[in-house]
């Protein structure tokens, strides 16, 4: 289980309580996303190696989502 001052929120969260996005906490090993709204409930984890590629294949899709 990861610590509280583990997880660090994205610079997208947006105003007010900044809970409208996610978290994620790195670790040697692997990277952990969280929903930011519901930090109690289930994270995804990440090999370090694949996260990376997670994200470009993300912003790879809201590009074209956004067209």
């Amino acid at each position: 289980m990861l610590t509280p001052g583990a997880w660090k929120k994205s610079s997208y969260s947006g105003g007010g309580q900044g809970d409208a996005c996610v978290e994620i906490a790195q670790r040697a090993t692997h990277i952990a996303v969280r929903d930011s709204k519901a930090p109690a409930r289930a994270t995804l984890t990440f090999p370090t190696s694949a996260f990376g590629p997670f994200l470009r294949a993300l912003k790879s899709d809201h590009v074209h989502l956004s067209r």
